[in-house]
């Protein structure tokens, strides 16, 4: 079994297959919404991520098949005066599953992270998706908190009529 886990290009044809193909395999999975991209997403998720200079994409092939991706962006740290990673989409479609791809597209964020003098990686997870959360756990991931006695971070959000 060949596993290679690539920084996307996104003026790349194959990964301009790829990236929509996996993003809507995640869409399609309950913890993803369980419904499939629209194809105004589908035909332009790519040309607009390649848009952002803050923006990209790892994935993870096996066999020279689209099996995981990872879709993140820099943000900045107003408390450590530091870029960050944010990783947005993180997920591995259901066949390749087992492989370790998870931890492997995690540390490629990692060393991207590194290597832009990032102070730390952000995600978010729902709460009931235990097999994520172990997946996340497992790279050093933990619940976000400044003071125990605040509590710890909840994510929300306001949709736009966009």
């Amino acid at each position: 079994m060949n596993i290679e886990v690539v920084k996307a290009d996104y003026q790349n044809p194959q990964h301009q297959k790829d990236i929509p193909f996996l993003l809507n395999e995640y869409a399609t999975d309950p913890m993803g919404a369980g419904e499939p991209l629209s194809q105004h997403v589908r035909d332009h998720l790519v040309s607009e991520l390649a848009k952002l200079p803050h923006a990209f994409s790892i994935i993870a092939y096996v066999n020279d098949q689209p099996a995981g991706l990872a879709n993140c962006f820099e943000g900045f740290s107003t408390f450590a005066c530091l870029p960050l990673i944010n990783i947005h989409d993180l997920c591995v479609i259901p066949q390749f599953r087992g492989l370790g791809l998870s931890q492997m597209l995690l540390q490629k964020v990692e060393e991207i992270a590194n290597s832009k003098g990032c102070c730390k990686i952000t995600l978010e997870v729902l709460s009931n998706n235990t097999v994520a959360k172990s997946a996340y756990q497992k790279f050093g991931f933990s619940g976000y908190e400044l003071d125990p006695e605040a509590g710890s971070a909840v994510f929300w959000q306001k949709k736009l009529g966009v």
